[in-house]
Formats: structure tokens, sequence, C-alpha cells
């Protein structure tokens, strides 16, 4: 399989995921205080929203790779 063609059906799935979930979130350290030898850190929860537009042009652009690349044996 061509480097094209797996570029193409990441961006379909990527796409439909962002579709599908909508949002995704990730731990995020962060350091509240420092004394001496002893360090507060504080884990927060970072969420971010994907829109919609931007899912249904991942699977656009996967789906135009697909049709327009060049097909060599």
């Amino acid at each position: 399989m061509k480097a094209i063609n797996i570029i193409a059906i990441a961006l379909i799935v990527a796409g439909g995921l962002g579709l599908a979930y909508g949002r995704f979130s990730y731990p995020k350290e962060t350091q509240e205080a420092r004394i001496g030898p002893l360090a507060l850190t504080v884990q927060e929860r970072e969420t971010v929203n994907i829109p919609q537009w931007a899912g249904i042009a991942a699977i656009v652009a996967g789906a135009l790779l697909l049709i327009v690349a060049p097909k060599t044996s």
C-alpha cells in the first residue's frame, strides 16, 4: 500500500472519530508552589473541542486523496 493511501485512510478515520466524539481531554500538570525541596503540583484536565467542519473536511480530503491518487502497479 502506498503512503498516500495510508494518509488518506488515516484522514478518513480521524475525521470520523472527530465527528463521533466531538472532543477529547488530556491531563496537564502545573507546578503551583515550590518551597525548598517540596513541590506542589496540580493535575488539571484540559478539554479540546473538535469542530464539525474539521471532521467533515478531513473525511472529504481523505476521500479525494483516494480518488485522485495515481493508480500505478
